[in-house]
């Protein structure tokens, strides 16, 4: 957003609005990280986001290697080797030589990463379910569309200025 629209719509009397709608972000992005978002139950805070990003999209687009994982999720291959390293300490996330070319390396879920995976998105999906229970079909549905909305516009915007997006930004996520 350019300085003229954000002037534009301060200027036609948007101003309390949008003085509400940066607080509610701020207060969301501090009880997000607080709790992380993590679940209910035993799987609560067991997986931190990076961990829960990287095998979220391992899981979603397949094996690849470091420089193109990086490039899906928006930050730079050293964050990804970093973040990287414990998952495959833990036996997660399994390095394994690329099917066409041997000497290159790709990153793949391994079957107890996966197990792992699910067990987490079930945690998460019963605080979603929690947090929403009084909420119409309909909103949970707006929400989604809307809170999807906010974070492909934060995201471009972040590319826009050359700053590598926020995986948490990634609506695939």
């Amino acid at each position: 957003m350019s300085m003229d629209m954000t002037t534009d719509a301060t200027a036609v009397g948007d101003t309390g609005l949008l003085d509400t709608l940066q607080h509610e972000v701020a207060l969301f992005a501090r009880r997000a990280e607080q709790t992380r978002l993590g679940g209910v139950g035993q799987v609560r805070n067991s997986m931190d986001r990076a961990a829960y990003l990287l095998l979220n999209r391992l899981d979603k687009e397949g094996p690849m290697g470091v420089k193109a994982l990086a490039a899906s999720m928006g930050i730079d291959s050293s964050t990804v080797t970093r973040q990287v390293a414990p998952l495959v300490d833990t036996g997660l996330v399994k390095r394994t030589s690329h099917p066409e070319d041997g000497r290159a390396v790709v990153l793949q879920l391994s079957p107890r990463g996966q197990a792992r995976l699910e067990e987490v998105r079930v945690s998460r999906r019963a605080l979603m379910a929690e947090l929403t229970d009084d909420w119409a079909p309909e909103e949970r549905e707006a929400f989604c569309t809307l809170l999807t909305r906010f974070n492909d516009a934060l995201s471009t915007r972040m590319s826009t200025q050359g700053t590598p997006a926020d995986p948490e930004g990634q609506s695939a996520s």
